[in-house]
């Protein structure tokens, strides 16, 4: 299938190369803006792929915020980010716009380092709240008068972290404004003609002044009850106007429900909003995510994220996977558990489909559970579960997991409860950055007491390490797993639990030890073969198991090859510490032995190919083999050079 390429006419669109650009429009001609702005993104994202249905439900908000604030001296916080693709378009990258997600290219997320206009980078949800209100404070501290604005999802706003920064916000009362986008929740009543004129009265300063004047009134009556009284009958009377009293319990004045794709009704609120002293706001704005795109309305994830799609068509180019997804294949095996286990259940933190918890969901939708952004509840309510003999499957990204990390040591390891955590998107993960790449968790689980940590080096390997983590009964367990597809290899018809930390020989050797662990297995098979050219004999060996290590079998690896080398898709501190731990322990490093660990370098990898992005680690074929001869001191021409020490 081949892309059909329509080239649009945007005449007005052509003229903002910043939002000072658009200031200098009438307020009549920004539907126009917004129109050719929608086509814009979308025939951005058809040639880069990414998240598409998010930022089309923001366009009219994009615009309307970037013409009523003076950005970037306004402070603008996009929460998460995903939602921000118009938002580069009208700050000064629309000329890279569709260098999205690629190598060298702009981020898929808000980054500070890429513009003046992105106060805040994010990738991961519901911090919007909390930057922003340092911001605000930090304004007031040095004594400014410029605009804070975050804005943030309703999915994003089912995290406890952006309530505990509203309740913050409001009892600091800093000037503070907060748009709610409001599209999938549906937490308001159908918006229309009336309540945009009702949002538009109780944000203007005539109602500000008399509920001001209200409260004046209730702190001079005679007791505290009748003071209750009033207050409650000036916050329940406009909760009858504009259906929502929540936000003012937390300290925030609410807006809202306005419609977000009606300029004409969130121009005026929000000039209301930026103009009053007082604070903090929060303006409830409903849009329609996917809007004015068809096959994004249509669609049942509204195409949150795309691969290249044809603009005509909506239809998404999709290669045929040539082995089925790690993920895949971690939700059939646990489906497959399941049955034989009325115990097994699966936690997600708002990734259902992302993690193939809802191929399970299918199959046992009573026992499962999407708790929503909010992964420090998903670790607890797991250890809940584990204390009632329940077998919890918490299926959360590693780089989300990091979220929950007090839960995971004191809700969980401390009182040695048997969770699993099926740690998703283990390594690098292509186009999504650094913000959701897995480096973290060895190092950080592994030195948690009573841990056991499991990596496969394939999709068939999984199969195994689902079985093994049910049968785990004892203790936490976690597992890691790449994004994507598998290797293709034969998978079992059913998993047998593996000899806890035991691993194994794939490939036997004499001068050359590759220790592996995960799914790096496959380079150094390629490596080995390699070496082998050279005439360098060498073992590779598959870890399977972090913690417990493998003793035995790595002393034998120590005591029959000259070079040692360890790979992991993980940051320093992990599997090649262990390694390095255990043999100072049994005194091997005295003997001479020479030992290289190969993990993810000192520094945040931006988006890239996968290959190219392990290619920039070292951590490719090619790495471990000129490693190997660095070990030797040698170079590739079987020269010897001098090992330099650092």
């Amino acid at each position: 299938m081949e892309l059909s390429v329509t080239v649009h006419s945007t005449p007005l669109l052509d003229l903002i190369k910043t939002p000072a650009d658009l200031r200098r429009l009438e307020p009549a001609q920004l539907r126009q803006v917004a129109d050719e702005l929608r086509q814009e993104t979308i025939d951005a994202v058809a040639v880069t792929g990414g998240h598409l249905g998010a930022g089309l439900g923001v366009i009219e908000l994009t615009v309307a915020l970037h013409y009523v604030f003076d950005t970037p001296r306004d402070r603008l916080v996009w929460d998460v980010g995903h939602q921000a693709y118009p938002h580069k378009i009208l700050t000064g990258r629309r000329d890279r716009i569709r260098t999205l997600r690629q190598g060298g290219g702009l981020s898929g997320f808000t980054k500070r380092a890429e513009s003046e206009y992105d106060p805040f980078g994010a990738a991961h949800s519901s911090t919007s709240i909390s930057s922003a209100l340092g911001m605000a404070v930090a304004r007031d501290l040095a004594g400014k008068n410029n605009n804070v604005i975050a804005v943030i999802g309703d999915g994003a706003m089912s995290a406890g972290m952006a309530y505990e920064a509203m309740n913050n916000a409001g009892s600091m009362d800093s000037r503070l404004i907060v748009v709610l986008n409001d599209n999938d929740m549906s937490i308001a009543p159908p918006v229309g003609a009336l309540s945009a004129y009702l949002a538009r009265r109780v944000s203007g300063r005539g109602y500000r002044r008399l509920r001001s004047f209200i409260r004046q009134i209730a702190k001079r009556l005679p007791s505290r009850m009748l003071e209750r009284r009033a207050l409650a009958i000036e916050q329940y009377a406009r909760g009858l106007v504009t259906g929502n009293t929540l936000f003012d319990e937390l300290g925030f004045f609410y807006v809202g429900p306005i419609d977000g794709h009606n300029i004409d009704h969130l121009l005026p609120v929000l000039k209301n909003v930026r103009d009053a002293k007082n604070g903090p706001f929060l303006v409830h704005v409903v849009t329609k995510k996917g809007k004015g795109y068809l096959p994004a309305e249509n669609s049942a994830d509204k195409y949150h994220g795309v691969v290249k799609f044809d603009v005509a068509t909506g239809a998404q180019l999709k290669s045929k996977p040539a082995a089925p997804a790690f993920q895949k294949v971690y939700g059939e095996s646990l489906i497959k558990q399941a049955r034989k286990d009325d115990k097994i259940v699966a936690i997600t933190a708002a990734m259902p489909s992302g993690t193939s918890v809802d191929l399970f969901q299918k199959v046992f939708p009573e026992r499962t559970f999407d708790v929503g952004i909010a992964e420090q509840h998903a670790v607890t309510f797991a250890a809940g579960l584990a204390t009632e003999g329940y077998k919890p499957f918490a299926t959360i990204y590693s780089t989300f997991l990091q979220r929950a990390y007090d839960q995971v040591v004191h809700d969980v390891a401390i009182q040695r409860l048997p969770v699993r955590f099926a740690m998703d998107r283990a390594g690098l993960v292509g186009a999504d950055g650094p913000t959701h790449a897995g480096s973290f968790d060895i190092a950080y689980l592994g030195c948690l007491p009573g841990f056991i940590l499991m990596a496969p080096s394939d999709e068939a390997e999984l199969v195994h390490m689902v079985a093994t983590a049910v049968a785990i009964d004892d203790r936490p367990s976690a597992l890691r797993y790449p994004r994507g597809e598998g290797f293709g290899v034969p998978l079992p018809e059913e998993g047998k639990p593996l000899e806890i930390g035991k691993g194994r020989i794939v490939r036997e050797g004499t001068k050359i030890a590759v220790f592996s662990y995960g799914a790096r297995l496959r380079e150094c098979m390629k490596a080995a073969d390699e070496l082998a050219t050279y005439g360098l004999s060498t073992t590779v060996a598959d870890a399977r198991f972090a913690k417990p290590l493998d003793v035995d079998l790595l002393l034998r690896l120590a005591r029959e090859h000259e070079v040692l080398l360890t790979i992991e898709e993980g940051a320093i501190g992990g599997f090649g510490a262990f390694v390095m731990q255990a043999l100072a322990e049994h005194g091997v490093l005295d003997r001479g032995l020479r030992v290289r660990s190969m993990v993810l370098p000192d520094i945040f990898i931006d988006q890239d190919s996968p290959n190219a992005m392990y290619a920039k680690a070292a951590l490719d074929a090619k790495s471990i083999v000129a490693k190997a001869f660095e070990a030797l001191g040698q170079n590739m021409r079987g020269e010897t050079v001098k090992l330099v020490r650092s």
